[in-house]
């Protein structure tokens, strides 16, 4: 299975979750402060048609950063609200939007070059990448939309795409809080829990060990670092990169 596979098959699972919602559900306030259930659907359809116009070479660091990289995180999300204020519209429209979103996306991606970087938010990356970091927004929003409802949404062996961004993001994430770069070894138990997997070097002195989910979780800031019990850092430097850990570059 390749990450566009496993892309899909996330996005197949929140299709199967929206399918069975009604206009009350769609319009309930998700777990992303401030937007609907709608609201996120909406959010992850307008970003799949960025996926489109970034293939086709527009710059999306104008277009959603507002003029350049390294707008930061607030200045991002600030743009991803307004865009949602100015395009909401009725369930149905959000939905069927992001289906044609989704579709071309996927189409987009599995046509790009492999090996030419799409210019995305955060600056270039690959087509995988790229995919791998759909994978992480719509999983992630998935947990904000089922979140109001009580809804079964287990972890999976895709988490491990997510949790390999994570890590690869490190680096960016201490620089940008004023940190040195440093070696972090991370080891995680995978959801089947049979399985561990392990990213960085295995003499490197900090570490950060425990369940995958969690790890995913903290990096996609729906759980607080020290609110993840299950995970533990040790050595000079893991506690900071599990406090900073993100799946985003900007």
């Amino acid at each position: 299975m390749t990450v566009f596979d496993d892309l899909i098959a996330e996005q197949d699972r929140l299709e199967g979750v929206l399918l069975g919602f009604g206009d009350p559900e769609w319009l309930t306030e998700s777990g992303a402060a401030g937007w609907t259930v709608a609201d996120v659907v909406l959010h992850l359809a307008q970003s799949e048609e960025g996926v489109v116009a970034s293939a086709a070479g527009a710059d999306l660091r104008t277009t959603i950063a507002g003029g350049g990289a390294g707008g930061g995180a607030e200045l991002v999300s600030d743009r991803a609200d307004e865009m949602v204020r100015a395009e909401r519209a009725a369930p149905a429209l959000v939905f069927a939007r992001w289906q044609q979103a989704r579709r071309d996306a996927m189409e987009a991606l599995r046509a790009a070059d492999p090996g030419r970087p799409l210019i995305w938010v955060g600056g270039p990356v690959k087509p995988a990448t790229l995919a791998t970091t759909r994978l992480a927004e719509h999983w992630a929003h998935g947990l904000d939309i089922i979140a109001p409802f009580g809804i079964s949404y287990p972890d999976t062996g895709r988490l491990r795409h997510i949790a390999w961004l994570a890590h690869r993001t490190l680096p960016y994430a201490l620089t940008m809080a004023g940190e040195q770069p440093a070696e972090v070894r991370c080891e995680l138990a995978a959801p089947d829990g049979a399985d561990t997997w392990s990213f960085g070097p295995d003499g490197a002195e900090s570490r950060i060990e425990g369940p995958a989910g969690e790890f995913c979780r903290v990096a996609a800031r729906r759980t607080d670092a020290a609110a993840a019990t299950g995970l533990r850092a040790s050595g000079p430097h893991g506690a900071t990169a599990l406090r900073l850990l993100r799946t985003y570059a900007v």
